[in-house]
């Protein structure tokens, strides 16, 4: 798949605005479900960036930066991946060997960022203390965040200009099939696990037969998803009629409304 300048340009774009979110987490298009989207959206393959993003969002679920420490860096491999993938017609397993190291790479990146940006909080400081010059000061955040952006769109920028697609296909021809594979199917598992541990904060005790028989109608039968949300409407309506703990405090209402009234009577 060749790509075109439009394409390289809106990358670039897409990889600055990336990059500056990966620090900022205000809109969260840093992640892998938002961000290998945007990218195949890009290069007119939106479902395998769909696909991809899906994937490693599961694996990246717990990475997070608490304190001082840095986590892996879902920016970088989740562009780099999907660019890869997409123009080389990759697996996804493909795509998972790529982002693993692409996340560690990334990580020393914002690393090193970070600890150079050290430096311009400092003239932040003294700026303050001279002469309150905020524009400058403004102009400083500003720098320290365009350097997280560069910092996911110069590598982004130099894949794309400077390794052709042969050179894309021979290198991840290169990667064994029994890692693809085992990449694979690892994947699936990551899969099963996340949503394991989101219904482990989730459960609530009383609503878990719904969560089985959900998954019991699923497998028996050919309902699509319209059915089952419609199913699980109309089950969860009935719940809420028929459960003791919405209904009883309503029936209290109601009987106390009924004693004050008999007791305006009497008086």
């Amino acid at each position: 798949m060749q790509i075109t300048w439009s394409q390289i340009i809106l990358i670039f774009l897409a990889s600055c605005l990336i990059g500056a979110e990966s620090i900022l987490d205000e809109f969260q298009i840093h992640r892998p479900i938002l961000a290998c989207p945007i990218i195949g959206w890009i290069l007119n393959d939106l479902k395998t960036g769909i696909i991809l993003g899906g994937t490693l969002e599961i694996i990246a679920l717990g990475w997070m930066n608490i304190g001082a420490a840095v986590s892996p860096d879902t920016a970088l491999a989740s562009i780099i991946s999907t660019i890869l993938v997409v123009l080389s017609k990759q697996s996804i397993g493909s795509g998972i060997a790529i982002a693993l190291p692409l996340s560690a790479t990334g990580q020393i990146l914002t690393i090193l960022i970070r600890s150079f940006t050290i430096g311009l909080q400092h003239l932040a400081d003294k700026t303050i203390k001279k002469n309150q010059n905020l524009f400058f000061i403004s102009c400083i955040h500003i720098c320290g965040l365009l350097l997280q952006s560069m910092r996911i769109a110069i590598p982004t920028l130099i894949i794309i200009l400077s390794m052709g697609t042969e050179i894309i296909q021979k290198i991840l021809n290169s990667v064994p099939e029994v890692v693809t594979n085992g990449l694979n199917i690892a994947g699936g598992i990551i899969v099963v696990v996340g949503y394991a541990m989101v219904i482990n904060m989730m459960e609530t005790k009383s609503l878990m037969p719904f969560f089985y028989l959900g998954f019991t109608i699923a497998a028996f039968t050919k309902f699509n998803l319209v059915g089952l949300g419609i199913i699980g409407i109309v089950l969860s309506i009935l719940y809420i009629q028929l459960s003791p703990k919405y209904y009883i405090a309503e029936l209290n209402n109601i009987n106390k409304n009924k004693k004050n009234i008999k007791e305006d009577e009497l008086d």
